[in-house]
């Protein structure tokens, strides 16, 4: 078996630019979270706290050195202040949030944190969020996107619509917006995150592949989400084994498979795929692979544990590790395997924390990444 690539994270990074050259745009929830460890209808204390896929992942990539902008619409309202100011004590630029009337809703998840063999469980309250109507003609996206290298958005922000049933989808004809005004060069990046709590099989293949096909450099996905929209397999295992949870061992060839299945209905240049193991509520093991469309293949060295104390967020934050890799290497071969092992370390390390944002450190996850290449684990003072 070949080591384990080595790749420093310390000294390569883009901070000393001032303009961000990461710009993402979504929604951002306020968590509620009992914390007594009560039931949510039982509890009487409440931890407040954010949630979101594209806030999570520009607070991941600012805190390990990528100048990130962070886009989206609140109430002017205390939790829209606090949304703003999180974002902002974790070097996240937010110039161009949009302010909406205080009175207006911003989006809510009550989640209740599970216990084997009880399973977390979330309830998502973004019906007519300030977020969901962030409309074209709101942001100045040229300005915003002035020096960006790389643009990204998730499936998620397009079935907000759909969600609250509107007649339009604000959030896609802006996104549209952004795509006209971005500036050459600027990739766009994309987590498919299928959510059914959102929209159906139907809507969400309806909106998601003209959006992939037509603007998406960069796909994030699961083998699960594609095997359920798209009925695409992986390698030895049928759509519907994947979809059923009835498979077993994924070899490389699996993993190739299934990325070149994607590339020739979408087109994109790279594919990126995260795999998670519950094997109960506390013990995940994970990893993730990549492959570009000249057949440049990286995965993760070997699957690695997870004790967990929060899981949301874990996908986003191996997002921001992804694109790090990418962003700071290059978007070939060495950009890719640096970013599976930056984004499998930033995410093992989330899952420990309690809460969806990614409060990590540069210095930890490289050493996680030097004890996984050269083994060791010595603890580190901090």
């Amino acid at each position: 078996m070949e080591p384990t690539p080595y790749f420093k994270i310390v000294e390569d990074d883009l901070s000393n630019l001032k303009k961000p050259v990461f710009v993402t745009f979504g929604e951002t929830m306020v968590r509620d979270t009992p914390a007594d460890m009560e039931r949510p209808e039982r509890t009487r204390k409440v931890h407040l706290s954010m949630a979101g896929s594209e806030y999570t992942l520009a607070i991941g990539l600012s805190r390990l050195g990528i100048p990130s902008e962070y886009i989206t619409r609140v109430p002017a309202n205390p939790y829209g202040r606090a949304l703003r100011n999180v974002a902002r004590e974790n070097g996240v630029l937010t110039d161009h949030i949009v302010w909406a009337p205080k009175t207006e809703p911003i989006g809510r998840m009550i989640y209740e944190i599970g216990r084997t063999p009880r399973k977390d469980t979330g309830v998502y309250q973004r019906m007519y969020s300030a977020a969901s109507k962030l409309d074209a003609g709101m942001v100045d996206w040229k300005e915003a996107t002035q020096n960006a290298k790389l643009f990204h958005t998730s499936g998620i922000t397009f079935g907000l619509a759909f969600h609250s049933k509107y007649e339009r989808n604000y959030n896609y004809e802006a996104f549209q917006e952004a795509m006209t005004a971005k500036p050459e060069g600027c990739l766009v990046g994309l987590d498919f995150n299928y959510r059914d709590t959102l929209w159906s099989v139907e809507q969400a293949r309806a909106v998601m592949t003209p959006i992939v096909a037509d603007h998406i450099d960069i796909l994030i996905t699961t083998i699960e989400d594609m095997a359920k929209l798209y009925g695409i397999g992986c390698g030895q295992y049928s759509a519907k084994q994947v979809v059923d949870g009835d498979f077993g061992r994924v070899e490389d060839d699996d993993i190739r498979a299934f990325a070149g299945e994607v590339m020739k209905i979408f087109n994109v240049k790279i594919v990126a795929i995260t795999i998670r193991y519950p094997d109960n509520f506390e013990q995940h093991r994970w990893e993730s692979a990549a492959m570009d469309s000249s057949g440049k293949f990286f995965r993760s060295p070997a699957v690695k544990p997870i004790t967990l104390l929060d899981r949301l967020g874990g996908g986003d934050t191996w997002n921001a590790g992804f694109y790090y890799g990418l962003l700071s290497e290059d978007f070939g071969s060495n950009g890719i395997a640096k970013g599976v092992l930056v984004g499998d370390a930033c995410t093992r390390i989330k899952q420990t924390l309690m809460y969806d944002l990614p409060i990590i450190d540069k210095d930890e996850v490289q050493a996680l990444m030097k004890a996984d290449a050269f083994g060791g684990g010595k603890r580190t003072a901090r």
